[in-house]
């Protein structure tokens, strides 16, 4: 991720990112950014999961976009993407969370991004979420690329 969106999406966070420990670090990799600034909370999760085929990503993307719904497609990004965006609402304070959800060639990226204003107990808009989602989406893609083109 570059330090450009991580600003972005996250003011105020460590542009280095926390990895999570994962299992098999030769298959999946999780990296997640949060910071509170002022009032605002952001979180960023990006997650690489690495399958033996194409069409073994294409069945594991599958099986995660199916237990989504109300999103929608998001052309241009990998060779398949899929959106959604919810709203939770916990002892009055509102979160608003994107997920993204990636096939690029024979890796799943899954993108989370989700934001509350602890003054006002509100979240950001959708869009402002959803955009913010992609972005990373992009992003998360532009660098699995360059990865493997070196």
């Amino acid at each position: 991720m570059t330090e450009k969106t991580i600003k972005a999406l996250v003011p105020g966070a460590k542009t280095a990112g926390q990895e999570i420990a994962s299992t098999d670090k030769s298959v999946r990799r999780t990296c997640s950014w949060n910071a509170l600034k002022g009032f605002d909370y952001r979180w960023l999760d990006v997650s690489y999961e690495i399958k033996e085929s194409d069409a073994a990503a294409e069945t594991s993307y599958k099986e995660r976009v199916a237990d989504k719904s109300g999103g929608g497609a998001v052309p241009g990004v990998g060779d398949t993407a899929y959106s959604v965006v919810n709203l939770t609402s916990e002892d009055k304070q509102d979160t608003r969370e994107g997920v993204v959800v990636v096939r690029a060639s024979n890796a799943v990226i899954v993108i989370t991004y989700n934001g509350s204003d602890f003054e006002t107990k509100k979240s950001p808009s959708a869009d402002v979420i959803n955009k913010g989602a992609i972005s990373a989406a992009k992003d998360a893609v532009a660098a699995l690329e360059k990865t493997q083109q070196s």
